[in-house]
């Protein structure tokens, strides 16, 4: 067997070095689609061409500001760029993912604060649109479960809200289950967004460290926490959602069927908290694939999961594919008639940008880069695994269903989960964007799989890190900033 060749180790502290050419191409790139958006925007909103979004392609509002919450944003900003990604190199693992989410937790409470914490925590989620809106009306829980679907049209007397009726009705339990126990109300519900939001900074890096990717997920972590589409983790429902995708492939990545049996119903309750979380297949298929023991019992471990959260749902009276059904029918009762897709297709992606931040293009391009290559990011041991090399299909039938089967697998898992996950993660991005059921407000919407898509940062050296971390930073503090941000 002849091991797949891998990256140069970059985690060893080194000098600061700016980006190279390539890499500020892809900016320059990445500006310009911006730039783009931004105009056409203008231009479509004078003409009233039902965008429905003023600050396009974000869903906010030009309002330039700062509050008590900016410096506090700076300084996490400068602790993370300075002394914290020289920890995260060197850390104990335990004390670093803990670190992590505090960290992670300080940016979004920071970011929000700019806003003020009426205007940016506790009113954040009370709207009419908003989910809290409808939990005092849920006495009985089986009984929403069971007639949730014949509430999500629109123009009857008691239609969903709107957040409510565009998502199975996982989403509202979660904050009829806080109102139950106690944590009821805007700062309650907030508060919760941010803290469950965090834990993907913690998700990530197990899920890489799992797969035999140690070196990538210490990379990577500093990006998680300094990540700009905190902006909308704090708070939106899709912080919790992003919480619970990210945990949920966390335990399908970590040895035993036990693990993948949580992870199984979590992404099953997953698949109730939004309809477009069916595409978290993709991902979890990415994770099982670079497993270093992807014995069956893992998988249908996961597959029961899932199934026996679904059953739940089925027995309660609500049936996922009914309710998708409906929601695409209120989906075009509302704002989604008039948004235009030919501006929306491609301005959705100048949005993810702001949200994923700058590094994006060019940690992508070096993805790319690595699968052309075959190649692995540091701390990969997938390639070194007896199989990881083999599988070239031999003569005749038997040779191509070799190459169909696990020896098309071990090739893909050599690829090592530095490149599968982003790989992953934008096949998915994609394939939403081009659905035309994401038309603006993708900031927050794909957040979920935007944390997997920052994988690719662990393929950039490291002497430019430091470069792209800070505009990662400056990225969520001008958006912050100058736009008021509407959940």
């Amino acid at each position: 067997m002849r091991p797949a060749p891998t990256l140069p180790r970059t985690s060893g502290v080194g000098p600061s070095a700016p980006p190279d050419r390539a890499d500020l191409l892809v900016l320059a790139v990445e500006a310009l689609l911006l730039a783009a958006a931004v105009l056409a925007g203008l231009v479509l909103n004078r003409r009233g061409g039902g965008l429905h979004a003023n600050a396009a392609p974000l869903y906010a509002t030009w309002r330039p500001h700062v509050g008590w919450g900016t410096p506090l944003a700076v300084l996490v900003a400068a602790v993370v760029l300075g002394p914290g990604l020289r920890w995260a190199r060197t850390a104990r693992w335990g004390p670093l993912l803990a670190a992590g989410w505090l960290a992670a937790v300080a940016w979004t409470l920071s970011l929000a604060l700019v806003d003020g914490w009426s205007a940016g925590l506790t009113r954040r989620l009370t709207p009419q649109a908003e989910y809290l809106h409808e939990v005092p009306g849920v006495v009985d829980i089986r009984g929403m479960l069971a007639g949730f679907t014949d509430r999500i049209l629109d123009f009857q007397p008691d239609s969903w809200s709107t957040h409510t009726a565009g998502h199975p009705p996982g989403a509202l339990l979660v904050f009829v289950w806080l109102d139950r126990i106690g944590l009821g109300g805007g700062t309650a519900a907030a508060l919760c967004c941010v803290l469950v939001g965090a834990t993907a900074v913690v998700s990530v890096p197990v899920t890489l460290r799992a797969l035999g990717a140690a070196d990538a997920a210490r990379a990577v972590l500093p990006f998680l926490v300094l990540l700009p589409g905190a902006v909308w983790l704090g708070a939106s429902g899709d912080a919790i959602f992003t919480g619970v995708v990210a945990a949920g492939l966390a335990l399908l990545a970590v040895r035993g069927p036990a693990a993948a049996l949580v992870g199984g119903l979590l992404l099953g309750f997953a698949l109730h908290l939004s309809y477009g979380f069916v595409l978290v297949g993709v991902l979890a298929v990415a994770v099982l694939a670079a497993r270093r023991d992807r014995r069956p019992a893992v998988l249908l471990a996961g597959a029961a999961g899932v199934a026996a959260v679904t059953a739940l749902f089925l027995l309660a009276g609500f049936r996922w594919w009914e309710g998708y059904d409906r929601v695409v029918e209120r989906y075009y009762q509302g704002w989604a008639a008039d948004r235009p897709y030919g501006y929306w297709v491609w301005a959705n992606l100048a949005a993810l940008l702001l949200s994923a931040g700058p590094v994006l293009g060019p940690a992508l391009r070096r993805t790319a880069l690595a699968i052309r290559a075959g190649r692995r990011p540091p701390g990969s041991a997938v390639a070194d695994r007896p199989g990881a090399g083999e599988g070239r299909p031999g003569r005749g039938p038997a040779g191509w269903v070799t190459a169909l089967g696990p020896g098309l697998l071990a090739r893909v898992a050599a690829l090592g989960p530095a490149v599968l996950l982003p790989a992953a993660a934008a096949l998915v991005v994609t394939a939403a964007d081009v659905s035309g059921m994401s038309k603006a407000e993708v900031e927050r919407i794909w957040l979920p799989f935007v944390v997997w898509l920052l994988v690719a940062a662990a393929h950039l050296p490291a002497p430019a890190r430091r470069w792209w971390l800070a505009g990662q930073a400056l990225t969520a503090l001008a958006v912050n900033h100058l736009l008021f941000t509407v959940s």
